[in-house]
C-alpha cells in the first residue's frame, strides 16, 4: 500500500546570528514564533550571506513521508513551491530518500520556516508560507493520486477548505483511504465545525495528540479515543510520555512510549504517524503499527530537530522487522 502526502511545502532553515541586529531589521521580536510576509522573508534571505546555516526539508507531512520512505515504503508528496534555489533543494532532498515529489510551481520564492539562533542560544522563528498556502484543488491531478492507496493530509491545510474538501472527496471516490492529522489544538478550535462535517464523511484514519483530541471532543484522552473511533475506521491519540492509544474495528490498544527523556519533541507526532502508516501498509495489527510509530517517535525525540540521523536507520529497520515478526525489542 503506497502513501502520498499533502501538506505545506516548507524548508527549515537554521541560521546562527552574529548579533540580534537582524531581528530588529526584519521586524521580529526575539523569541517569537511569527508568520512573516514576503518582504520580511526577502530581508532574512539577504542577511543569510556569510552566516553559518543548515537546512532540511520540512513541513509536517513531508517529515512523515520521508520517514516512511526510509523504512522502505513507496511514498509521494504534493506541495506548492516557487522557482528559487530553495525549491530545487527541496525536490532533491525528497528524491534522495525515495519520496516522489509532485510539486506545483509558481514564480517567486518558496515557503520556509527560518529559525534564527541568537548568540545566547535563544531561537526566533519566522514562517513564510508563500506559495505553499495557495495550492488549489484543480492543481492536484487524478494522475498524482492514482498510484497510491492512502493519502495523508495535515490539519494545517484546513485554512484552505476547498483544497481539503475536494481532495478528500476525489480520493475517496478513487478508492484511496484518507488519513488526517489534526495538527494543532488551535486548528481544531478554529475549524471544529468543518472537522465535524469532513471527518465522518471522508476520513478513515484520524491522528491526534491529547490536547487536539480533547479540543475536538471535550473529553480526556481515553474517552476522546472512543468518541473519535465512532467517526472513523481507526482513531489514534498520542499521549506524550504515556505512549499512544489506538481504537479500530472494536479493538482498543495502548502502547508505551519509546526512547528516553526527550531532548526535543519536534517531529515526534510526524514520526509516530510514519511508523503507524507504514505498519498498516504492511498489513500489521493495530498494536504492531502503533509500536512502530512509538519506535520512530522515540528516536526523533532524542535529537534536536525533526530528523533521525542517517546512521540510526539500519537498526530501526531491523527493529521494525522484529515487530512485524511478532518479536519483542
Amino acid at each position: 500500500m503506497n502513501t502520498i502526502g499533502l501538506g505545506n511545502a516548507l524548508v527549515d532553515v537554521l541560521l546562527r546570528l552574529k548579533s540580534d541586529d537582524v531581528l530588529s531589521e526584519i521586524g521580529i521580536q526575539k523569541g517569537a514564533m511569527d508568520m512573516i510576509d514576503e518582504a520580511q522573508m526577502i530581508r532574512i534571505r539577504a542577511s543569510q550571506e556569510g552566516l553559518e546555516r543548515s537546512q532540511a526539508p520540512g513541513g509536517s507531512v513531508c517529515n512523515t513521508m520521508r520517514a516512511m520512505a526510509k523504512l522502505g515504503a513507496q511514498t509521494g508528496f504534493i506541495g506548492k513551491v516557487g522557482t528559487d534555489d530553495v525549491a530545487v533543494y527541496y525536490e532533491e532532498a525528497l528524491k534522495q530518500v525515495g519520496v516522489t515529489p509532485y510539486f506545483v510551481r509558481t514564480k517567486g520564492i518558496s515557503g520556509s520556516c527560518t529559525v534564527l539562533i541568537s548568540p545566547d542560544g535563544e531561537r526566533t522563528m519566522g514562517t513564510f508560507l508563500g506559495p505553499a498556502a495557495t495550492l488549489t484543488p484543480d492543481e492536484i491531478t487524478t494522475e498524482m493520486l492514482s498510484a497510491y492507496h492512502t493519502i495523508y493530509i495535515e490539519g494545517y491545510l484546513l485554512v484552505n477548505e476547498a483544497l481539503v474538501r475536494q481532495t478528500m472527496k476525489r480520493a475517496r471516490a478513487m478508492g484511496l483511504q484518507v488519513a488526517l492529522d489534526l495538527s494543532n489544538f488551535n486548528i481544531v478550535n478554529a475549524f471544529r465545525g468543518l472537522l465535524e462535517e469532513l471527518i465522518p464523511q471522508y476520513v478513515n484514519i484520524l491522528f491526534s495528540n491529547e490536547s487536539e483530541a480533547e479540543a475536538f471532543t471535550g473529553l480526556p484522552a481515553h474517552e476522546a479515543l472512543q468518541e473519535l473511533a465512532r467517526l472513523v475506521d481507526v482513531a489514534v491519540v498520542t499521549v506524550g510520555k504515556e505512549g499512544a492509544l489506538v481504537c479500530g474495528g472494536g479493538e482498543t490498544v495502548a502502547v508505551p512510549a519509546s526512547g528516553g527523556k526527550p531532548v526535543d519533541t519536534t517531529g515526534a507526532g510526524d514520526h509516530f504517524a510514519a511508523g503507524f502508516l507504514y505498519g498498516r501498509s504492511q498489513n500489521a495489527t493495530l498494536e504492531q503499527s502503533a509500536r512502530i510509530g512509538s519506535l520512530l517517535a522515540g528516536h526523533v525525540i532524542g535529537v534536536v530537530g525533526a530528523e533521525i540521523p542517517a546512521d540510526r536507520w539500519a537498526d530501526i529497520r531491523a527493529d521494525v522487522r522484529a515487530i512485524l515478526a511478532g518479536k519483542s525489542i
